[in-house]
């Protein structure tokens, strides 16, 4: 079970006595094991949310945006990588929650620590490159290797004359002599 981090608890009670009432709500705090499969938010990065609390008929909508900083290394070239996530969220709270639709309006307080989690982890990168960062592809340093000499034990498959080009179509004429040969060669 996950600790509830109290500075992303907000209390609502002046939203809820008067409708269609608005507050704006700035806030940074830590959220601790924000991680997925590569990318990762450090436990002691603040998430930083600007949003705007609505009092409507069926709770508390929240709007706004959330931001977070993620860390990991790339896929390609193992490059360290930091980008910035900065999703929208339009979330309601009520006080008998759909689960997985909305979120839970307990008494007159709610918990954005949920709310942080299912957005930041949504857009975290699976498998993260320096191009999901927005810089330029990396290319790895691959060394091109010599392919490794035809097995002997194949030779008598091998029609006569000049070997097909790596690549290049085969022609019905040369799959007639490569058959032709490996009839021969089973005789």
């Amino acid at each position: 079970m996950m600790a509830h981090n109290p500075a992303l608890r907000i209390d609502v009670a002046d939203l809820l006595t008067h409708p269609a009432a608005r507050r704006a709500v700035h806030l940074e705090a830590p959220v601790e094991s924000l991680a997925g499969s590569s990318a990762r938010v450090p436990d002691d990065e603040p998430i930083v949310l600007d949003l705007v609390l609505e009092r409507v008929s069926d709770g508390v909508v929240v709007r706004g945006t959330v931001r977070a900083v993620w860390r990991s290394t790339c896929g390609v070239c193992l490059t360290d990588l930091e980008h910035t996530l900065t999703p929208e969220v339009g979330e309601l709270f009520e006080p008998e929650p759909v689960e997985g639709d909305t979120y839970p309006l307990e008494g007159h307080e709610i918990d954005l620590e949920q709310l942080v989690r299912d957005v930041v982890l949504l857009e975290l990168p699976l498998a993260p490159t320096c191009e999901t960062t927005g810089r330029d592809p990396c290319t790895p340093d691959v060394v091109a290797e010599e392919p490794p000499p035809p097995d002997p034990r194949w030779s008598s498959a091998r029609p006569p004359g000049p070997r097909p080009v790596a690549g290049a179509p085969r022609t019905g004429a040369w799959r007639r002599r490569l058959a032709r040969c490996a009839r021969t060669a089973g005789q």
